[in-house]
């Protein structure tokens, strides 16, 4: 493909857009996301073997960047933002199964990659702007901390983060709090989805456009997502030349934003075989592949002691489309915990006894819970596990 790529929103507008333009704006105009018109085809064989990561990236964005101010600046921007290693590395106890490792980075998220791209892009593209640029961050941990290291003291750039107010782990908290200068931290009394609403009517809002020129680094930005290809690629092409088969990839997933950069470097041609998408109680994507309506899961409690980020989650009843599938979550709290009103779910009506074990504070415990009403009365549940899905809730 010599042409250069074109990006439109997904909510359909005839504006075809550049890459400068959809990196600046983070958004489109009609809220939708921006992605490209087509996806270019890459061969193997284009890859420097002995290449870093940041030349796999260079190669694999290329078309991306082809015609556009930043074409060639694009070799320095992955050397800039990707000056780290993310090995993969084969599991001891396991001969068919590897970790590709992604927290190398400043922050030690994955996210990592993407902020630093971005901020590498901005650099270049506000080079010589005399007005300031603000961007506003949704988290709801790992995207703040990344961007704010990422953005730190770069000139002519603001960074705004909300994030919802005892809903980040505290260490999530201390490091969100950690920057100073340009970078602000603001918590918000709301969920993530709250604060993503906020930024998403900020960036909305032409008249407050004007007075204060606004951007995204939230995963709705595809100048995210195209450097996140890379870590896909460079496994999946050092898989192939020593195995001569493609790599397949179980992804942790929220709303499928790290997953479909994965899945992107399938559909250019690169050696990635099936892709699975692994979910934890946050399961709605799961639900939405079982046939549910795509709604936001409800709030998760808030961190109220130093122990609560071991609770399980916790489901309004613990019924479920067929007791069969349902997983055990131990009652391996603190007695006085079992007071709580949010401790007592209902409870299934199977007289079936279901052993786990969970660990808390690197302590572990086991418990025997009997699926039957009132004998598990005040007993922890959890989500029905729906195992025969492609995405599924973790146990």
């Amino acid at each position: 493909m010599s042409e250069p790529l074109h990006y439109r929103s997904t909510r359909g507008a005839s504006h075809a857009a550049r890459i400068e333009e959809v990196i600046a704006a983070g958004l489109a105009p009609d809220g939708g996301l921006y992605v490209p018109e087509a996806l270019p085809q890459r061969d193997p064989a284009e890859f420097d073997p002995n290449g870093s990561l940041a030349d796999t990236a260079t190669t694999l964005l290329d078309p991306f960047f082809r015609g556009s101010s930043l074409a060639g600046e694009l070799p320095a921007i992955c050397r800039e933002a990707l000056d780290f290693d993310v090995p993969l590395r084969p599991l001891s106890y396991r001969q068919d199964a590897s970790l590709l490792e992604l927290f190398h980075g400043p922050s030690a998220a994955f996210k990592d990659v993407g902020a630093r791209f971005l901020a590498a892009c901005f650099r270049r593209l506000r080079r010589n702007s005399d007005v300031p640029l603000t961007i506003l961050v949704a988290t709801s941990g790992d995207t703040g901390a990344a961007v704010a290291a990422a953005f730190h003291r770069q000139p002519g750039v603001r960074v705004v983060i909300l994030y919802p107010d005892g809903r980040v782990s505290p260490r999530q908290a201390h490091q969100l709090g950690s920057f100073d200068d340009n970078v602000q931290a603001l918590r918000v009394d709301g969920t993530f989805d709250d604060c993503q609403r906020m930024v998403k009517a900020a960036l909305h809002d032409a008249e407050l456009q004007l007075r204060v020129p606004l951007s995204s680094a939230n995963s709705i930005s595809l100048g995210r997502l195209l450097p996140q290809m890379s870590y896909y690629a460079h496994a999946a092409l050092a898989w192939w030349r020593e195995h001569g088969a493609p790599l397949n990839f179980i992804v942790p997933t929220g709303n499928l934003g790290n997953a479909l950069a994965c899945i992107w470097v399938r559909e250019m041609g690169l050696p990635v075989g099936e892709i699975h998408l692994a979910c934890n109680a946050n399961a709605t994507l799961s639900d939405y592949f079982d046939g549910s309506p795509y709604a936001p899961a409800p709030p998760w409690p808030r961190w109220p002691m130093p122990w609560t980020w071991a609770r399980p989650a916790i489901s309004s009843a613990c019924a479920g489309p067929s007791p069969a599938t349902m997983s055990c979550a131990c009652n391996c709290m603190p007695a006085a915990w079992m007071t709580k009103p949010f401790a007592k779910p209902s409870c299934a009506t199977r007289a079936t006894t279901t052993k786990c074990s969970v660990r808390i504070r690197r302590r572990p415990c086991t418990c025997s819970t009997t699926w039957a009403s009132p004998a598990c009365r005040g007993r922890w549940c959890r989500r029905p596990i729906r195992r025969n899905s492609t995405a599924w809730s973790s146990p």
